[in-house]
Order: structure tokens, then sequence, then C-alpha cells
């Protein structure tokens, strides 16, 4: 009898450990999938001057941008070589607050899903923290679970941490030039086509 009621608690066991172990790696991926690309800084100037500087992607992202990126409704181009190319529009602006852009297409040429941030968003929180302003960039819709993901991490961590955060502080920051610049540096890192 013993025997019998000691298989009985194992195989309840083992069941449920086979269960935690699925509901573990459910969670883990479900985790992911929710686990947007976020960074966030400080800076030592006001609300007015880091959100103008925000809208200025030509000053921070690529001086190759096409349209106007300061005015809700309107969509602009970026582009590197054929490497990548977004068509973004400002969906949604809150002044000294928050910016909101959709990107509407995309393309890249380095990996299998070549439109996977259509429909993404890059948001743009600002906050006071003390006497400084607290920026949180979310790249909504961009996970780990993304084939571009550390490359995307690799690249929006130089954007945004080094060029948009210089360009605040600094009123120069490090787009991509006409021809090489950012861009240039990490399609060499990446080892990625260059046409």
């Amino acid at each position: 009898m013993k025997t019998s009621i000691s298989f009985i608690i194992t195989l309840v066991l083992l069941s449920f450990n086979s269960k935690s172990t699925t509901v573990n790696k459910t969670l883990k991926i479900q985790e992911m999938e929710n686990n947007n690309y976020t960074s966030t800084f400080k800076v030592d100037k006001d609300a007015s001057t880091t959100f103008e500087a925000i809208k200025n992607f030509r000053a921070w992202w690529s001086e190759e941008i096409e349209g106007n990126t300061e005015k809700l409704g309107e969509a602009f181009l970026y582009h590197y070589k054929d490497i990548h190319l977004c068509k973004l529009k400002l969906v949604e602006e809150i002044p000294n607050v928050k910016l909101v852009y959709l990107v509407t297409d995309n393309e890249f040429n380095f990996i299998k899903d070549k439109t996977e941030w259509v429909n993404t968003k890059l948001i743009f929180d600002l906050s006071k923290d003390g006497e400084q302003t607290k920026v949180t960039f979310t790249h909504e819709g961009l996970t780990p679970l993304d084939e571009c993901f550390e490359i995307c991490n690799d690249s929006w961590a130089n954007y945004i941490q080094g060029s948009l955060k210089n360009l605040i502080e600094t009123g120069r920051g490090n787009p991509n030039a006409k021809e090489g610049g950012l861009n240039a540096e990490l399609v060499e890192k990446w080892g990625l086509p260059n046409k």
C-alpha cells in the first residue's frame, strides 16, 4: 500500500513539475514578447529644449531624412543605403511631455522578415526628475523575439544614449552623415550587406 501511495505522489509531482515547466516557458515567452526595447536617460535641460531636440531627427538620427519630422500627421522617410528604409508618422504629441511616431512602412535587407518594424511605435516620454528632465524612449513592438533585436538594440543605444542625449546637452548630435556616419560603423560591426 505504501508503495502505491508513493507511486501516486511521484506521478502527481512529476505531472505538476511538467506543467510548471510548461507554464514557466510560456511566461518567459510572454515576458519576452511584452519586453519592448526601452532606454532612459536624464539631462540638465528643460522639457521644452529636450522636446524640440527629439523632434529634430536630422540632428540625431540621420541627415538624409526626407519630410517633416515635427508636424502631427506628417510622414517622413529614413534610409541608410538599401540596408534600412523606414517610413514614420508623428501620430501623438503632448507638448513637452510625449511624442509617438508610428512606423508605417519598413524594410531591412539583413533579416528574413524585412518588414519587422511595421506598425511598431517610437515613443518618447518626458518627465521632471528633480532639476533634470528624464527621457524614456520605448520602441513599442521591438522585443527580444524579433530577428533584428540585437542589431536594433545596439543601434538604438548609440542613437538614443549617444547622439540624442548629446544633441540635447550640447546642441550637437551624431547623426548618420549624408555618406557614412554611425550606420557605416554598425554595418561593419555586424557584417551586414553593404550595397
